[in-house]
């Protein structure tokens, strides 16, 4: 079923709407981020506080150009596997702030994340049957979370009295 101009545009908007209403979730939950993790142990290979933002930005925009692709091929209805599965990922990605930042959660954290990754390779293996590109748009975040799991721990490990054992 080919999906109309106008529908392709309104489905961007709203890909687009849905993957940064996860990241707004998330942000509300990350306000005092910044300080936060500046007041953390964290290993010499940590990122500056300053780039989350830029790499979440675009990794948010990756995502929903990469559902979008999936959306487009037939609607909700012919990728509704894959997209529940993308839907699923994005609301651990929301999750995982609350955890870490806001309630200060370290092990359920990390459990979090590697829950996420593993949806995340799921969603990636679902998307790849609908269209390869939008898989391969999801290999940045991919690694961007591997990167964020294994910063996670390391973080988690660095700091029990703030974040648990």
């Amino acid at each position: 079923m080919a999906v109309s101009k106008q529908a392709q545009v309104g489905g961007f908007i709203a890909w687009l709407a849905i993957c940064f209403i996860a990241a707004a979730i998330g942000a509300v939950a990350s306000v005092q981020a910044g300080s936060f993790y500046l007041s953390l142990s964290r290993p010499e290979w940590a990122p500056p506080a300053s780039v989350f933002g830029p790499v979440w930005t675009a990794l948010y925009t990756l995502m929903a150009i990469a559902a979008w692709l999936v959306w487009r091929q037939g609607g909700y209805s012919n990728a509704r596997a894959a997209l529940n599965l993308f839907l699923a990922q994005l609301a651990l990605n929301a999750l995982w702030s609350w955890l870490f930042f806001a309630w200060h959660l370290g092990a359920a954290a990390f459990v979090d994340i590697l829950l996420l990754l593993t949806l995340l390779i799921a969603t990636m293996l679902a998307f790849w049957r609908q269209r390869q590109l939008a898989a391969l748009l999801l290999v940045p975040y991919l690694l961007w979370v591997s990167f964020a799991a294994v910063l996670n721990y390391t973080v988690w490990q660095m700091n029990p009295d703030v974040l648990g054992r």
